[in-house]
């Protein structure tokens, strides 16, 4: 699976946070919860890097990302790896540019093992992960989520706030990889083309899966 698409569904349990007024945001979760609260869009940009179990850097790339409720996404991603993801409703579309290699892949399979099922369920979070402070960063309150199923795509999950507002994520896999994101111009509600989450294969690139049918916004 593509380690981009595996972030893209870990990133959307950000916009499943909703709950009723909070006192002052002492924790970072409650700063998770103010980000999320009422978010129907959301754009950001983003550096990205993989790092190896020895600490060497196996990959950085740069993008943006635009997410719309419940269940619509796109990553682009820069680099010398470019690769679009795109979740419809129905599916999710893996655009590897370099390979020229489109796999298709049910959205609805893929979001009842993932962090993607917590898009319509906060309740999940506390579900799927083991959830804790976890102190602060360079200035940014950190939330641990820590998987409970032994099968999940990540064994730990850190959620850097500051300012009640999402800043870093970093995800540990069980063969110790782990991705680093530092997000900046983080837009809430902006006005979203809905062509952003819409995909239609190149010409001549070869398709992996099969589309069903078409999701509408």
């Amino acid at each position: 699976m593509s380690q981009h698409f595996c972030i893209s569904t870990t990133l959307a349990l950000l916009l499943a946070a909703s709950s009723g007024d909070l006192p002052a945001q002492s924790t970072a979760r409650d700063q998770l919860v103010l980000f999320a609260r009422g978010m129907n869009t959301l754009s950001a940009s983003f550096e990205q890097r993989v790092i190896g179990t020895d600490g060497a850097v196996q990959d950085e790339s740069a993008g943006k990302v635009w997410l719309l409720q419940p269940r619509y996404f796109r990553w682009e991603y820069g680099g010398d790896f470019p690769e679009i993801v795109v979740a419809d409703g129905l599916q999710i579309w893996i655009y590897d540019e370099v390979l020229e290699q489109v796999t298709i892949k049910p959205q609805s399979d893929l979001a009842a093992d993932s962090p993607l099922s917590l898009l319509t369920d906060i309740d999940k979070l506390d579900e799927q992960f083991e959830v804790r402070e976890a102190g602060d960063m360079d200035g940014m309150m950190l939330l641990e989520l820590r998987a409970v199923k032994e099968q999940s795509e990540f064994d730990r999950v850190l959620i850097g706030m500051k300012d009640d507002e999402l800043r870093f994520m970093t995800m540990e896999d069980a063969f110790g990889l782990r991705t680093e994101i530092h997000f900046s111009d983080v837009k809430r509600n902006p006005e979203l083309d809905p062509k952003l989450f819409a995909f239609s294969p190149p010409e001549g690139v070869d398709i992996i899966g099969e589309a069903g049918a078409e999701a509408s916004n």
